[in-house]
């Protein structure tokens, strides 16, 4: 349902807008970066920086020192109690929430944290109450309103609560929300042929997420409609055949078992609504607002991991790896999604430069089932883009076997990566046949091209049809500073100089930043006879963070300019010419 909830979105606040006033300073802690603070201006400032970094734990501590100075102060204690919540640390929320509640009785967030402890205490009217000062927009609106309907539920009120999402109107995507949660409730109460046809409703508005999927196919085959049951999950299976969840599903399906249901508690059913809200935004924008539904959702219903999951996802998009395997580590080792997590797990390593747990990590998954394409497919592009060619020559190999003697469309980069490796430790003839079977099955990819074609440039064979490849893939990504950079040192390489300036000068417009194409174009300058521009790129190259071994050969060239022998070589040699490479 995300892209429904682009609008919503934008009318959603938890929180104030920042104080116009805070001011003072703060000086760098050494050992973390972040800030030490004295004062409530240099906590306010602290809790900023580590929010924009998203260290929600420090961010919430800073605020709530904040407070100690200004304990009456709403937006402090809005994002101290927001700020808890998106960290994880739920034990003292309630005590910020009953102080938020206190300045401002509507305050969302302080009404929803109370309302979800009430909830979880089984204090099912006062649960109610509370959450209706926690409507805020559309968002929340829905939120409070199924929260509510699962209260009721708690209290034994199912007609009540199928009542309440009968009535419940607003954003069109509600109505999916509603036979959704109508279709868990009668679950619950034990109303089989009842959730069946709110499960039916809600797959007619949107039979994509797999919570529904699931829910759906259970309820039919706990009511004894294995033909229903099956077709549903074969659908979903259709368009997501890996997914570990829908599998696991269909293999009771098929056994002809009776499974479990979805839901089987209130807190299961409302930490649902979270789920689903929160994976939404999240998906949507990087804000709290998402990250502290599924925190929530958690806590609702701590077996969660799809929850969990998600969560970890998204820390990992706001670059906090250690966050994500601390999320991660916590997914059951039963659990179907178990893999999933530690494929997850080596990556963050792999992010930390924690090489070596990254690969032990994949190689225990890879022991459980050795033909795990994802797994092995992983582990060869974390030793290549490590530059370990050889071991990872020899995992995409096992990825290669594991895929079998028909490899469908998507399966090329698996053999344009291993041409890479096997190109990188000398092995032309298996590279060759691993980039021409890469074009067989993606013939229009333009880094297969790319590679391919600079590869014969650079060996003097094939001239005229390696300078077709890369000018055809140049023409299929015209923006890819890399390829155009190609382009130009083909070009260069042929003694084509002029054009080699041209080709470069547009590599340099579309990646200014980038130490080998600042180098190229400086040697091509030299070699027009634009030497004071040469050593200006040269200088730029060197300040851009090449790697240490460029770095000695920029320096060369910088002190001694190239050799005049007519034939492009360096005084020193040029730095590492390879083609980009596709990322992991």
């Amino acid at each position: 349902m995300g892209p429904l909830l682009g609008a919503a979105l934008a009318t959603l606040t938890l929180a104030g807008p920042l104080p116009a006033g805070a001011r003072g300073t703060v000086a760098a802690q050494p050992d973390t970066g972040l800030p030490i603070a004295s004062s409530l201006e240099g906590n306010y400032l602290a809790g900023r920086l580590a929010g924009s970094i998203a260290d929600y734990r420090a961010s919430a501590d800073y605020f709530a020192s904040a407070l100690l100075d200004a304990p009456d102060d709403k937006f402090l204690l809005e994002r101290a109690l927001s700020l808890y919540i998106a960290a994880g640390e739920l034990t003292e929320v309630r005590t910020f929430a009953e102080r938020l509640s206190a300045i401002d009785a509507d305050s969302p967030i302080a009404a929803l944290t109370i309302g979800l402890d009430d909830f979880q205490a089984g204090r099912w009217t006062d649960a109610i109450a509370s959450f209706q000062h926690a409507r805020s927009g559309p968002l929340l609106t829905l939120a409070v309103e199924i929260l509510s309907a699962w209260a009721e539920q708690g209290a034994g009120k199912t007609d009540d609560a199928l009542a309440r999402l009968g009535k419940l109107d607003g954003e069109k995507w509600y109505l999916f929300f509603r036979h959704y949660h109508a279709g868990l409730i009668a679950s619950v109460a034990g109303r089989g042929e009842v959730a069946a046809e709110e499960f039916k409703a809600a797959l007619a508005i949107d039979d994509g997420p797999v919570s529904v999927i699931d829910a759906a196919t259970r309820t039919f085959a706990r009511n004894g409609d294995y033909g229903a049951a099956k077709a549903t999950i074969d659908k979903a299976l259709a368009s997501a055949p890996g997914h570990p969840l829908l599998k696991e599903v269909a293999a009771i399906i098929n056994a002809k078992s009776r499974p479990a249901a979805r839901v089987r508690t209130v807190s299961e059913g409302a930490s649902e609504i979270l789920s689903g809200l929160g994976t939404a935004v999240v998906r949507e924008d990087t804000n709290d607002f998402g990250v502290i539904f599924l925190q929530l959702a958690l806590a609702l219903d701590p077996n969660d991991d799809m929850t969990r999951i998600t969560l970890a996802e998204n820390f990992e998009r706001l670059n906090r790896p250690n966050d994500a395997i601390a999320i991660l580590d916590k997914v059951s080792a039963r659990s179907p999604l178990r893999r999933n997590a530690d494929i997850m797990i080596a990556f963050d390593y792999n992010t930390l430069d924690k090489v070596d747990e990254a690969r032990a990590t994949l190689r225990r998954v890879i022991r459980k089932d050795p033909k795990d394409k994802e797994a092995l497919n992983g582990l060869g592009n974390i030793l290549r883009t490590r530059k370990m060619f050889a071991e990872a020559a020899d995992v995409y190999t096992r990825t290669i076997r594991a895929i079998g003697s028909q490899p469908q469309t998507e399966d090329w980069q698996v053999f344009y990566n291993r041409g890479i490796t096997y190109e990188r430790t000398n092995r032309w003839p298996e590279a060759e046949a691993d980039f021409k079977k890469a074009l067989e099955l993606k013939p229009d990819q333009p880094l297969v091209l790319n590679y391919l074609g600079y590869s014969w440039i650079d060996k003097g064979m094939n001239l005229k049809d390696g300078m077709a490849l890369i000018e055809k893939a140049v023409s299929l990504s015209p923006t890819d500073g890399y390829i155009v950079d190609s382009l130009g040192w083909a070009h260069y390489k042929l003694g084509e100089y002029d054009e080699a300036v041209s080709q470069l000068e547009r590599a340099v417009s579309l990646m200014p930043s980038d130490p080998t194409i600042n180098d190229h174009l400086g040697d091509a300058y030299w070699q027009v006879g634009r030497r004071i521009e040469a050593r200006f790129q040269w200088n730029h190259a060197k300040a851009s963070k090449p790697e240490p071994e460029d770095l000695a050969k920029i320096e060369a060239k910088l002190e001694h300019g190239l050799a005049e022998d007519g034939t492009g070589k360096a005084a020193a040699e040029t730095v590492d010419t390879k083609p980009a490479q596709a990322t992991p």
